[in-house]
């Protein structure tokens, strides 16, 4: 049956039809940004990766590591999924009407993913254990400080960084660990 609606109707550029008050409204596929911030979001990623990847074999190797160390083929795993989380609650936050917070909360997830990008290089290349644990703590704040702005945007997007939130707090265990075994 088709829908009848006021204007015309774009199915090309629609997705779902939802009855809101007995009336049909189309909701707008926007894809495109989403895919933007996945893929500039993982090519940070990639290329931390990429840098490190002799320093990561040496820790590997070479550190004594904490109780509860995952194993080594976990990491890429889990930041290739924080990673994808981080993006979409960014684009989120970027798709939102311009506002301050909106603004500031942009800021902040730039600034901290310049942080994360910066600490597997102390850590992993530089073997920097003590700097990279202070280092994390920053980034960890700065997580804290996004996820409390971008709440103020949208909820989703604050949310969807609770799992960055809570592997980055096992991650200061670890880099804690590392720098007290290996001192």
């Amino acid at each position: 049956m088709p829908l009848k609606s006021p204007g015309r109707l774009r199915i090309a550029r629609t997705c779902c039809a939802y009855p809101i008050g007995g009336e049909i409204l189309m909701h707008k596929i926007i894809w495109k940004p989403y895919v933007f911030w996945v893929l500039g979001v993982e090519a940070v990623g990639a290329l931390s990766g990429f840098l490190t990847r002799e320093g990561a074999e040496i820790y590997r190797e070479a550190m004594r590591k904490p109780p509860l160390s995952p194993p080594g083929f976990v990491f890429p795993i889990v930041w290739g999924i924080l990673f994808l989380l981080l993006s979409i609650g960014a684009a989120r936050i970027y798709l939102a009407p311009p506002s301050a917070h909106r603004t500031k909360g942009l800021r902040i997830f730039f600034v901290q993913l310049a942080f994360n990008f910066f600490w597997s290089i102390l850590f992993f290349n530089l073997q920097q254990f003590g700097l990279a644990f202070f280092w994390l703590m920053a980034l960890w704040g700065m997580i804290l400080w996004m996820i409390r702005t971008f709440i103020r945007v949208d909820r989703l997007a604050a949310w969807l960084q609770l799992p960055y939130f809570l592997w980055v707090t096992f991650a200061a265990y670890l880099n804690l660990g590392v720098w007290m075994l290996n001192r």
